[in-house]
């Protein structure tokens, strides 16, 4: 697999201040959207959540395709949740801001979209797993699509420490929604492959030798263009045989060896 290293960058100051803020605003963003989920289950207990949820193959339930993922339904699930939601946002807001933003609805609908075709009629599915699981695919494919320094990085990361989402996309606890975590991981495919290009690539190190290969190759065409002959149809005509006519030639008498005389034209 081809890897590419960054070039150094011109102001290294300068990047590295872009790089700090970078990172700044990523974790903020994932804070607070921690910090909102922590918000809406402190009041889940003084409202009934479950017209909130999605309810497989319910028409009622499509409200929540928007507000599901914000749901949790214990201590230990908005835990785990956020655990994820901390690292894997900041990991993809620092590296991908553009893709992460705009792939963030495919990720959140592909959830719910997931748990109400695949899940059982009369069950209710809530959570941000399915986002989570949608982040680390999308920082993982991302990864094998980019092939740069910093996105194989951060894919080795979310792989490292999220690898297992590759099995939890498939039925294993009940209880367990793997139909929204199928639906986020589908999202999170999708957006990084329509969003690859969203983001800058870094630019890429030259080396000497391929400066040097370049430098050959002009050299060699330049050279070609120069000592090449040109084409026989840019060849201009120095002389055009004239045109035939019906003058006849003049008779010349030459002595005849023998003695005589012959005539010849």
């Amino acid at each position: 697999m081809h890897l590419d290293s960054p070039d150094t960058p011109t102001d290294p100051v300068a990047q590295a201040a872009h790089d700090r803020r970078r990172l700044s605003n990523a974790l903020k963003g994932s804070v607070a959207f921690v910090l909102l989920l922590v918000i809406v289950f402190g009041l889940q207990g003084a409202l009934d959540w479950r017209p909130f949820a999605v309810q497989p193959w319910d028409a009622a339930g499509l409200l929540g395709l928007l507000t599901a993922p914000l749901l949790h339904g214990s201590p230990g699930h908005l835990i785990a949740n956020a655990s994820a939601l901390l690292l894997l946002g900041s990991l993809a807001l620092a590296v991908y801001p553009r893709a992460t933003l705009r792939g963030l609805p495919l990720m959140w609908l592909g959830s719910g979209l997931g748990a109400w075709l695949l899940g059982d009629a009369g069950s209710h599915h809530l959570g941000a797993s399915g986002v989570t699981h949608g982040l680390m695919f999308l920082v993982f494919v991302l990864g094998l699509l980019r092939r740069d320094r910093p996105s194989i990085a951060a894919g080795m990361i979310a792989f490292l420490f999220y690898g297992g989402m590759l099995l939890t996309i498939l039925p294993q606890e009940p209880g367990v929604s793997w139909q929204s975590h199928m639906g986020g991981a589908i999202g999170g495919v999708l957006a990084a492959f329509w969003f690859r290009r969203a983001d800058p690539m870094p630019p890429r190190k030259r080396y000497s030798w391929e400066i040097e290969e370049e430098e050959a190759a002009r050299a060699a065409l330049e050279q070609r263009e120069t000592f090449e002959p040109p084409a026989p149809h840019d060849v201009p005509v120095l002389w055009e045989r004239p045109a035939p006519d019906d003058t006849r030639g003049v008779v010349l008498r030459f002595p005849d060896r023998r003695g005589g005389s012959r005539e010849e034209s």
